[in-house]
């Protein structure tokens, strides 16, 4: 009868321990999940399948409202495409993230694609995951 009750109360005190370990984990994780993404903006993509895998030279964002953010910083719709030249001067394969929320009109994409045509910048179009 000793044997049983010495075994649950081993069982209590791993348990313990388990669920110790479990917390600070999610701790942990809830600390470092904002550095993840330091230059974007808390936005709500549009859902797509895949995922991109480039690796962040200057992030592009557009708000529903119309607002435009180059690097978190806000800049003027006609100011985009200077901040992009002095961000991506010397680059080897200047590239761009283009974070538009869902819900932006088409032509606010189309008028960020068309600057970074004009200066032979690579365009990654920021999407959800599905």
């Amino acid at each position: 009868m000793n044997l049983r009750g010495r075994n649950k109360v081993s069982a209590e005190f791993s348990m313990s321990s388990m669920t110790d370990i479990v917390f600070l984990l999610l701790v942990f994780f809830l600390l470092t999940s904002p550095a993840i993404t330091p230059d974007a903006l808390d936005l709500i993509l549009p859902k797509a399948k895949g995922k991109s895998t480039n690796t962040q030279k200057a992030s592009v964002s557009i708000t529903k409202d119309g607002a435009y953010y180059v690097n978190k910083e806000r800049v003027s719709e006609y100011g985009v495409e200077k901040e992009l030249k002095s961000i991506l001067a010397g680059q080897e394969e200047p590239t761009i993230i283009l974070r538009a929320e869902e819900g932006v009109p088409i032509e606010d994409a189309v008028f960020v694609m068309d600057i970074a045509n004009k200066n032979n910048f690579k365009v990654v179009l920021a999407v959800r995951p599905n």
